[in-house]
């Protein structure tokens, strides 16, 4: 046992970092690590069945790590999708399978229908794990792909329930087939059962583990609390599985409810090792049941299969995308990630073959076809990836000058976060403003709000022109890119000027070119929040709230005036040196001599003071006297 382990950890060692530096992910190194050592290549390992169920195991800690990151609230907002898209996907999916394996196959209907219910599900530990590592999961198509295979996971309970319905030999029980200790009971008593247990789930998540964290956490041992973290994973899957449900769908339930356990945090470090580790070597196992030799024997017939599954399953999971109008630029990365078939067929297959309905030979080939599906399933998501680069990287098609509206009063150009808050206040104020901004998926996003912004390129004067820059009063300039607002400003001092320049800087070396262009205003994108931040700090910590506005004043006239004597400065290394460390120490002690004056005012107050230190006291220092400008 020890060797084959040792045999797993090598090959996937060996195998993953490599996939990893030439781009094909870690889930296509773990399945190319199992072709390269299973039975049919160098066959350094036999028949994984054993250890694949062993390893199916880190696709129920996936799903309780799933689960963890779902609170119920954002589960109940997904019902729909859940429930409609996910519904329509399996039950379309598995009609137009039984439909190809009927009409053009002639099989018999049992077996087709059979082929078509496990055909029509897809891979949760290949889609999940792809699209967490390229960070979609949590984008439009990543989360209706998680809505789809959860009600996959879901269909697994009356899918197996309706096989037994399916067996050419009807004195097969249930029983026979199935390890549930309930399934000899009637169906009544069964979905009693059963939904008693998921309730139970339900409430001892939300009422008994927590007080269970808690007094293990007092402990302070931390290997005390990752091994009750396993253990409530193993029992969760141990006790669904007895009653012949999924353990992936208890362990999600577990992890929703424990969503909003202060434990949360902890409870996904402690169980992502294990997640990550089972998970690979369930992938492992995956690529070493591929059988080449059944593979090269049939290879037309197989790949002609494995092509017909991806494109049927594709073309409907995109006709579901556009009919829910999931974003277009999503469609095909909804479509592509859920092509392929799913792990939850071999253990249908082995129900199936134990009722008769397929043949040994059908079992071989249904079992081929879907391995290879699940080794192409992360090339379909690099093709994407390169569709994504390839026209993201085309050059921008910009709104025409025709259609942008002439500025009355204001141009901005750039509408993030900075430029939406000045236009909110500008437009709030009765001005009219027209917004320029090149980013595509910002523009996307403010007309899905009702903004009016335009495609554009602030620095091409034809866009310039026809915003209204020859009329405009003032030109907003909010961009993040240093350069190009030099650039733009450049283009309106020459064109525009009598356009007044209102200019965000990115920082202090921004803000001296911005003083030498001698625009009309600009501020620092920090300083404001960072100073407003430093007087509430100041009031935790002890001080008035007069106290601490008045020092943040001190320091943002004192800021704003070193800044215009530095700009002067810049680029004569030593003398701005110098520049810099005078104006630290000025600062200091322009503040502390308010800070006494401030002392001695209030000592006068008491009746404490001499005759004339009030008027003294009443007038602080000013930061001129300090040798400020």
């Amino acid at each position: 046992m020890l060797e084959i382990a040792l045999i797993y950890l090598a090959a996937a060692i060996v195998a993953v970092p490599i996939a990893k530096r030439v781009g094909l992910g870690s889930v296509l190194g773990y399945l190319i690590a199992g072709i390269l050592i299973g039975p049919y290549a160098l066959g350094v390992v036999g028949d994984q069945t054993d250890v694949m169920h062993f390893a199916e195991f880190g696709v129920v800690m996936m799903l309780f790590l799933v689960g963890l990151e779902l609170q119920p609230s954002r589960l109940w907002t997904l019902r729909h999708s859940i429930l409609g898209l996910g519904g329509l996907q399996v039950v379309l999916s598995a009609a137009a399978i039984f439909a190809f394996c009927y009409w053009f196959f002639a099989m018999h209907w049992q077996t087709a229908l059979a082929i078509g219910l496990m055909l029509a599900l897809s891979s949760t530990a290949i889609v999940l794990q792809s699209l967490e590592e390229k960070g979609w999961l949590k984008q439009e198509a990543g989360q209706n792909a998680f809505s789809v295979l959860l009600f996959q996971d879901i269909a697994i309970i009356p899918i197996l329930a309706l096989l037994p319905l399916l067996a050419f030999a009807p004195q097969t029980s249930t029983k026979e087939i199935s390890d549930s200790i309930i399934a000899s009971w009637p169906v009544w008593q069964q979905v009693c059962v059963s939904v008693a247990v998921i309730a139970a789930i339900i409430a001892g998540g939300k009422y008994v583990s927590a007080p269970l964290f808690r007094y293990i956490a007092q402990t302070h041992m931390r290997e005390i609390f990752t091994i009750f973290a396993l253990f409530l994973v193993v029992a969760i899957a141990l006790v669904m599985q007895s009653i012949g449900l999924s353990p992936a769908l208890g362990t999600f339930l577990a992890g929703v409810v424990l969503a909003e356990s202060e434990f949360r945090h902890e409870l996904e470090a402690d169980i992502e090792p294990f997640k990550g580790l089972l998970l690979g070597l369930f992938f492992i196992t995956v690529g070493a049941s591929i059988n080449f030799e059944l593979l090269f024997n049939e290879f037309s017939t197989v790949i002609g299969l494995v092509v017909l599954l991806i494109v049927v399953k594709a073309c409907i999971l995109f006709a579901l995308a556009v009919t829910c109008k999931i974003n277009s630029k999503q469609q095909l990365l909804f479509a592509l990630a859920l092509a392929q078939g799913g792990e939850f067929a071999f253990v249908l297959l082995s129900v199936t073959t134990t009722l008769s309905i397929l043949t040994p030979e059908q079992t071989s080939l249904v079992t081929l076809v879907v391995a290879v599906s699940m080794l192409i399933a992360p090339l379909l998501l690099m093709v994407y990836e390169q569709i994504q680069k390839r026209s993201s990287s085309a050059p921008p098609e910009f709104d025409k000058p025709e259609q942008i509206n002439t500025a009355k009063h204001v141009i901005i150009a750039g509408y993030g976060r900075f430029g939406q808050i000045m236009g909110r206040l500008l437009h709030a104020q009765g001005y009219e403003i027209t917004v320029l901004d090149h980013s595509p998926s910002q523009i996307e996003l403010l007309r899905r709000f009702g903004n009016t912004v335009f495609y554009g390129d602030a620095a091409r004067q034809e866009l310039l022109e026809a915003a209204g820059a020859h009329t405009a009063q003032m030109l907003v300039i909010a961009i993040d890119n240093p350069d190009k607002t030099i650039e733009i400003i450049k283009l309106a001092h020459k064109n525009y000027p009598q356009l007044k320049i209102v200019a965000r800087a990115i920082d202090r070396r921004h803000a001296y070119q911005l003083l030498n262009l001698k625009v009309d205003a600009f501020n620092r994108e920090t300083v404001d929040s960072a100073i407003n931040l430093a007087v509430e700090a100041l009031e935790l910590l002890g001080n008035t709230k007069q106290d601490a506005e008045r020092a943040g004043k001190l320091f943002r006239d004192h800021d704003r005036a070193a800044v215009l004597q530095l700009a002067a400065l810049w680029g004569d290394d030593a003398s701005y040196g110098v520049a810099v460390r005078q104006r630290m120490e000025d600062l200091k002690q322009v503040l502390q001599q308010d800070k006494q004056a401030q002392s001695d005012l209030n000592t006068c107050d008491s009746g404490d003071c001499e005759d004339g230190l009030t008027e003294v006291a009443s007038k602080p220092k000013k930061p001129d006297d300090a040798h400020l400008e």
